[in-house]
């Protein structure tokens, strides 16, 4: 018997060493995996992500049936934040750097001044650490997933995407899947924060990879995804319609609704078995910085940080984003990331600028009603994410 358990350890400790797992990634991991063995308690979340200089944390929230929230814990990544140059509000300047994975079990939150992200395993609003990687590049900002894909998109330097794939609760770099932006020897490190990249996500049907370049190429750059998840040597790249693209999602058909901030606007394009992006239109709210965006219901909903508000969108039978309202909701000052609950009803808004997140509830025509407002958010915090 002793044999027998001698042999079975040695097998899992040369798989380990073979995934490339370090020993301290897996005492962490195993010291938090008690959380397997706690009763289970079912309740919906909200997240924040301080990206702190001096030590990041994630502060949690509870949501309830109504879309209030209230504070239930605090937790650090291991890593620190770090501010983008010319960055006030957004300190990383992106969306998506925090983001729930595996079916909102895991959550990843960027450490930009530790090139680094924090994979936490999530129970309810509780936080389990789980393990501290290497980004594989300078300053990362943006984190996609697709189905056990787990991409990370790096804005300082030259920029770069890596691709990791998750095995169990860790995640397993690939370093054959890392991938040079080519932003150019104006990038620095840390980037402007009208510079470097805006956002990484993959496609519904996981077919490709997009990046959002703002204005380091004013373009969106595509990877192809194979079957077995190999990324495309090189990205297939389409301008935008408007300076300046900084972040998008999509539209129920796959569509990207895009949010270009140079004129305020969103865009839309449809995309193409190739990796290109064909252009179905633009429309401006006619207001400043239009950064952000989220979707809903057949509904997209831009923050404009210059103006501290949220502007409403829909599209017309052919994909092309039309405006419904340009002043939706008010918000406070440095109006930024935003999220939707996962039942479409409830719209989360925070302002860095000011500290706050807003509450808003989903109406029909895409209507927002203000339902609270919450005060006591380290000002200049940057990423959200909703179970």
């Amino acid at each position: 018997m002793k044999l027998k358990s001698c042999i079975r350890a040695a097998a899992a400790s040369s798989l380990i060493v073979g995934l490339g797992l370090t020993a301290s990634t897996l005492s962490a991991g195993a010291a938090t995996h008690n959380r397997d063995f706690q009763p289970f308690q079912e309740s919906h979340a909200l997240f924040v992500e301080t990206e702190s200089p001096t030590g990041n944390h994630v502060l949690s929230y509870s949501r309830a049936s109504d879309g209030t929230i209230s504070f239930a814990g605090s937790y650090a990544t291991g890593g620190v934040g770090a501010t983008a140059v010319g960055a006030t509000a957004d300190p990383i300047a992106s969306q998506d750097g925090l983001t729930l994975i595996n079916n909102n079990t895991e959550l990843v939150a960027t450490n930009a001044g530790s090139n680094t992200v924090t994979v936490f395993a999530v129970q309810g609003t509780r936080l389990f650490w789980l393990q501290q990687v290497a980004s594989q590049g300078e300053f990362p900002v943006s984190v996609a997933s697709h189905g056990d894909l787990v991409s990370v998109v790096n804005a300082g330097g030259v920029g770069s995407l890596a691709q990791f794939r998750l095995f169990g609760d860790f995640l397993v770099s690939q370093g054959v899947q890392v991938r040079s932006l080519g932003l150019g020897l104006t990038n620095t490190n840390p980037p402007d924060f009208h510079h470097g990249v805006g956002e990484v996500a993959y496609t519904p049907n996981g077919q490709h990879l997009i990046i959002a370049t703002k204005l380091s190429t004013n373009s969106f750059d595509v990877f192809s995804v194979g079957f077995n998840g190999a990324l495309g040597a090189t990205p297939v790249v389409t301008p935008s319609d408007n300076a300046l693209p900084f972040a998008f999602t999509f539209d129920s058909a796959g569509r990207v609704v895009s949010a270009e901030a140079s004129n305020s606007s969103v865009a839309t394009y449809s995309v193409n078995a190739n990796g290109s992006l064909t252009s179905l239109g633009w429309v401006s709210d006619g207001l400043t910085a239009l950064c952000w965006i989220s979707g809903a219901n057949g509904y997209f909903y831009g923050s404009n940080s210059g103006n501290g508000n949220v502007s409403s969108f829909d599209e017309n039978g052919a994909g092309a984003p039309q405006l419904v309202n340009a002043a939706a909701a008010t918000a406070h000052a440095g109006t930024i990331d935003s999220v939707v609950s996962p039942d479409g009803q409830t719209l989360y808004v925070e302002s860095g600028g000011a500290g706050t997140v807003d509450a808003y509830s989903i109406g029909a025509g895409g209507s927002l009603t203000q339902i609270e407002t919450i005060f006591n958010i380290p000002v200049a915090s940057e990423g959200i994410a909703a179970s």
